[in-house]
């Protein structure tokens, strides 16, 4: 158990830092198509899910081949992590600005703290009690989150999720 909680600590600090690099890594990358299907290419809410999805992401592959078959639940509790950080990012956004009529900058980045440090606890939760689970729904889930921001990034949908408050716009294109 002190590998998982050690792991899960590794997570969340991987995260919070790869997370908060990817805030800034498509205009340092001049604009490129394939940097933007990874990292925040507008302050729209759906592209600050980035910020936790592909970082999260990468600690769920680091974790499959650290922990191999030891841990059979661990896609799927890390699954659930990724998916209560990411609503608990869009629920409390649109309830705090909804209730202030505006966002906070320090709030919002309090909030990628806050819902980071939850999807990884709550993981570690699933691992430790043996939650059981179906790797393949999991696997499907993953993909199908990484297959929509790819799409979205280019083509997306004309809601207020997806717009950037700052210019008006929605995605790259």
């Amino acid at each position: 158990m002190k590998k998982i909680r050690n792991f899960q600590i590794f997570s969340i600090i991987f995260t919070l830092i790869l997370g908060s690099l990817l805030h800034f890594t498509y205009k340092l990358s001049g604009g490129n198509p394939i940097i933007a299907t990874f990292s925040s290419i507008n302050e729209s809410t759906w592209e600050h899910l980035k910020l936790l999805f592909f970082p999260m992401l990468l600690t769920i592959i680091i974790g499959c081949f650290y922990f191999g078959k030891e841990i059979p639940n661990f896609l799927c509790s890390k699954t659930i992590g990724i998916i209560v950080a990411m609503a608990f990012t869009v629920v409390f956004f649109y309830t705090y600005t909804g209730i202030l009529g505006r966002n906070i900058a320090f709030i919002d980045i309090s909030s990628f703290f806050i819902a980071t440090i939850l999807g990884e606890f709550l993981s570690y939760l699933l691992i430790i009690n043996k939650f059981k689970c179906n790797k393949l729904i999991s696997l499907i889930i993953l993909i199908t989150i990484f297959l929509f921001f790819i799409v979205f990034t280019f083509s997306t949908p004309k809601i207020g999720l997806f717009k950037d408050p700052i210019t008006g716009g929605y995605g790259i294109l």
